[in-house]
């Protein structure tokens, strides 16, 4: 039993979708798994067991950042044998060819967060998905009917910059990063250490150009290709 989970062995399925949100955790359990079991609620931050087409999945709220996301990584991978991550999350769009509700798959992720540079004392990691989900994931689209829009995402540890610097986004957006969210690189990083399988499926729910964005409740409800394409990588 973890610190911050606390299921029991066995609870937790070796597939797990990872929304920061608790809240689309339980969305997700209720409207796409059978049979889903509640087994956490500790700090709120909820989780679920079920099947989906007779494979056993799981879905694990993370909370927004590195710092908390990695503490459910972490125990996930180190206390429950956890064997496949796969993030469904939100993200800002920073290209012009990217539109609010397009998923964008992260093949890599870019950061700016000094967790990254102080585990590998200031020298620089380039944090990637498994070859393996991306490749699934391309595959599984194309016969989902979904438009996935591929790249480098950016994971950064600010949410609201200060408006009275630079842009911050600026450098990335023109290196071609696709969008920005805060969780991605160091989930990349940790399934890395310990020879397991992740990737990061993203909804745009908001334009960092256009300014357009998506109202809470669809954050929460209404992204469902992303989840759709996410219960495909289960085997």
């Amino acid at each position: 039993m973890s610190i911050h989970i606390g299921a029991n062995q066995g609870d937790i399925a070796d597939f797990v979708l990872l929304p920061g949100d608790p809240l689309r955790a339980k969305f997700i359990a209720e409207n796409f798994l059978e049979d889903a079991v509640c087994y956490s609620e500790i700090r709120g931050m909820l989780g679920f067991t079920g099947t989906y087409d007779g494979k056993r999945v799981s879905v694990q709220g993370t909370g927004m950042g590195l710092p908390s996301h990695l503490i459910y990584v972490n125990e996930l991978i180190n206390d429950y044998g956890v064997k496949t991550l796969v993030r469904v999350g939100t993200c800002g769009g920073l290209q012009k060819d990217i539109d609010v509700r397009d998923v964008v798959m992260a093949i890599s992720a870019s950061t700016d967060s000094a967790i990254l540079s102080r585990t590998f004392n200031g020298m620089t990691y380039a944090p990637t998905a498994s070859f393996k989900l991306i490749l699934k994931a391309s595959q599984v689209a194309q016969t989902l009917g979904i438009k996935l829009k591929a790249g480098n995402i950016l994971s950064s540890d600010v949410f609201y910059n200060d408006p009275e610097l630079p842009d911050a986004y600026a450098i990335w957006s023109k290196y071609g990063s696709l969008a920005v969210e805060m969780e991605s690189a160091g989930l990349f990083m940790i399934a890395a250490k310990n020879h397991v399988d992740a990737i990061s499926l993203l909804t745009v729910s908001d334009h960092l150009l256009s300014g357009e964005h998506c109202s809470a409740e669809e954050r929460q409800t209404a992204f469902v290709d992303m989840i759709r394409l996410a219960l495909h990588l289960v085997e």
